[in-house]
């Protein structure tokens, strides 16, 4: 988890804004993975940070 924020603050991915009065801030969640070499035995593992794009409203989250 440390690695994908540090890559998050260094590739400037997101930015904190002020969430308008009245609007839900859109969810968020960790997924991890194992990676493996060709043994089948766990290398390391990855840990992503994904925004939940299910719960988005056209018009009001996103224009598209």
């Amino acid at each position: 988890m440390d690695e994908e924020i540090k890559a998050i603050k260094k590739n400037e991915t997101c930015e904190l804004a002020s969430l308008p009065k009245g609007l839900k801030a859109i969810g968020v969640k960790w997924v991890y993975i194992e990676k493996k070499n060709s043994k089948g035995e766990v290398e390391r593992y990855k840990a992503r940070l994904v925004v939940k794009g299910y719960s988005q409203r056209a018009g009001i989250d996103y224009d598209e």
